[in-house]
């Protein structure tokens, strides 16, 4: 691909580096962006690095957040018995969407992946079990753990392995309801599937 300007081929190898971005869609990007007010580009600009310095992880669950503490986290209103385990912040936000779920979240970061390398000790399973033996005074006593992970191969050796690590606790482990198709990843499932499989959980067994 033939380009006028070595910034505007630079600007097109950055953007072609994202996620389901190819050379002709990261081109016509980077030239909507040369059309758009100067003011309009700095401003995307400054919001990415910002997003890229500022935005940290939250210190209970490991959700992204602006504090230490997540809104979730911090949120009196949330039902603090039931701790939904997540692979990322994606699931949260999926969830969260379908407005079916009032408790508290737990991301793994991850699934276990024995191809990929990623097994246990990668993920944060540390501290939820220390978030179950940990609490603090004035904390709600969890009596519940949702294990929301994708049906995939990954999602249920994780859950599995999850399942056994909670074994030693006196409390309810379910996952969510089989109405998310079998291979699927939790993010693309839309929000009506998604909200009832949260609603028509069962236990894990």
């Amino acid at each position: 691909m033939e380009f006028p300007s070595k910034l505007i081929e630079d600007a097109v190898t950055e953007v072609s580096k994202l996620p389901g971005i190819g050379k002709k869609t990261a081109l016509r990007l980077v030239l909507h962006l040369l059309k758009r007010d100067e003011d309009q580009t700095q401003t995307l600009a400054q919001a990415l690095v910002a997003a890229r310095t500022k935005v940290q992880y939250c210190r209970k669950c490991h959700n992204l957040s602006d504090d230490t503490l997540c809104s979730i986290c911090a949120n009196p209103r949330r039902d603090g018995s039931t701790i939904c385990v997540v692979e990322d912040t994606r699931d949260v936000l999926a969830i969260e969407n379908t407005a079916q779920y009032k408790g508290l979240y737990h991301v793994l970061g991850g699934i276990i992946s024995p191809v990929e390398g990623v097994g246990p000790s990668d993920l944060h399973i540390d501290s939820l079990l220390q978030r179950l033996t940990q609490q603090n005074e004035g904390d709600e006593p969890v009596k519940e753990i949702i294990l929301a992970l994708s049906p995939t191969m990954e999602g249920d050796t994780t859950a599995f392995y999850l399942q056994k690590k909670l074994r030693p606790f006196s409390l309810r482990v379910s996952t969510i309801a089989r109405g998310i198709p079998i291979g699927g990843d939790l993010e693309y499932a839309d929000e009506i599937t998604l909200g009832r499989s949260i609603v028509s959980r069962i236990a894990y067994e």
